[in-house]
């Protein structure tokens, strides 16, 4: 599967994002969890890459089955405004 910078660049955000689910990269981009996770290794320093893991790992918003159902959107209100 080849991508462009742009879609490189968002799966990334995609993936930092506290509030996106892995399965909407899934739908997104037809990668799930275990190859997001190669691609975050692949395209981190391996500092950022444990820092990510770290953060992701456990957290149930990153899982839309584990999810609260009062979360129905993958982003804050706020996160897409200008400041």
């Amino acid at each position: 599967m080849t991508l462009s910078l742009d879609e490189e660049s968002r799966i990334i955000e995609m993936a930092w994002e506290d509030r996106t689910p892995f399965e909407a990269i899934a739908h997104q981009f037809n990668m799930g969890e275990t190859a997001v996770i190669k691609f975050m290794r692949r395209n981190l320093k391996p500092k950022s890459f444990k820092l990510w893991r770290a953060r992701v790992s456990g957290r149930t918003t990153k899982h839309s089955q584990l999810r609260s159902p009062e979360v129905s959107r993958g982003y804050c209100p706020t996160q897409y405004k200008p400041r």
